[in-house]
């Protein structure tokens, strides 16, 4: 028995039309760990691959500098000491 393909499955992965609001959502979900199988798989069919790595490149940075910041307040405040 042979699967239905849909007309997206033609088309490349970088002509998906995600949004960057999506995209983010999904990224920032998926650096917590909690993100569940369906909503997963609609991510894969609808998100466009290069956002996503954007997206993670970007949190990435974010997440690092938070870091610092906080680092560098609390050895600022003298409780590191």
């Amino acid at each position: 028995m042979m699967a239905e393909r849909l007309p997206s499955d033609d088309a490349p992965v970088t002509a998906r039309k995600g949004s960057w609001l999506r995209t983010a959502k999904a990224v920032a979900w998926s650096f917590f760990g909690i993100r569940r199988r369906a909503d997963y798989a609609k991510d894969v069919d609808q998100l466009n691959p290069i956002h996503v790595v954007i997206a993670g490149l970007i949190g990435a940075a974010l997440f690092v500098l938070l870091l610092v910041l906080l680092v560098r307040w609390v050895i600022s405040s003298g409780v590191a000491t």
